[in-house]
């Protein structure tokens, strides 16, 4: 990118934060910081919850109109959220039918059972509906971060997952989500989808806009996103997104 971008896009989890953490307060200023700059857009395969309490809530005070240059698209941009002076407004939110939900859930219990990806020992929900998407987390939702770091460090067992649960549910999308988990939402969905809605609800060009994440290898979440053509940073941990962040903010111009 030659010039600055009007829009920075992040992943969340181990992008901004450690998965399933608060932001650190480091990166919680980072962010605003950067927000009196430019748009700030977070994407990932979370869902709204989880943007609130690891982000949303971790923000020291601001005014509102940095506030408003913040855009939250969970569940890879099948819902797009803003904050406005009296909380999180909803622009848009496209769930699964009943009939989806149902078939999704069932292939991707069924084929972790087959497969011996079903645990014993876990910690929340395996499954969650998310509306728009249907969520598989090996360890569940709040497994400390070293079992879900140590339990697939290859990407074998969610590939193989996803491979299985795909052939059984041809017309829903079914891709690797975090580092122990699957995601089931509409054919077409993934964060490519998410950039794309945000240039349509912005009015800014995916050519000034930046997207960092952590997963931009060709197996990761965050490729499509590359695939695209967006011009992508690729980090490793929220500390390194810090570190160029700090080098990146007193680049853009100030408003």
């Amino acid at each position: 990118m030659t010039v600055a971008p009007k829009l920075v896009a992040f992943d969340l989890d181990d992008t901004l934060a450690p998965s399933k953490q608060a932001l650190d307060p480091r990166m919680a200023q980072l962010l605003l910081a950067l927000a009196e700059r430019v748009e700030v857009a977070i994407i990932s395969g979370g869902q709204l919850a989880q943007f609130r309490a690891q982000v949303v809530e971790q923000l020291p005070d601001a005014g509102d109109e940095v506030l408003a240059r913040f855009h939250l698209m969970p569940t890879c941009g099948t819902q797009y959220y803003r904050i406005d002076p009296d909380g999180i407004r909803t622009v848009y939110a496209h769930a699964l039918t009943d009939d989806e939900k149902t078939r999704a859930l069932t292939a991707v219990e069924e084929e972790a059972k087959r497969l011996g990806l079903w645990a014993e020992q876990t910690w929340g929900p395996i499954l969650e509906d998310r509306g728009s998407q249907i969520t598989f987390s090996a360890l569940g939702q709040q497994a400390p971060l070293e079992h879900k770091t140590a339990w697939d460090p290859t990407g074998e067992k969610k590939n193989t997952l996803r491979e299985a649960v795909a052939a059984r549910i041809p017309d829903l999308e079914v891709r690797s989500g975090g580092s122990t988990s699957v995601d089931i939402t509409h054919r077409g969905i993934d964060k490519a989808y998410g950039m794309q809605r945000l240039a349509e609800q912005t009015g800014i060009p995916l050519d000034d806009m930046l997207f960092i994440g952590d997963r931009l290898d060709p197996d990761g979440n965050d490729y499509p996103v590359l695939a695209l053509g967006v011009t992508c940073h690729a980090v490793d941990g929220w500390p390194d997104t810090a570190d160029y962040l700090t080098t990146l903010i007193p680049t853009l111009p100030t408003r």
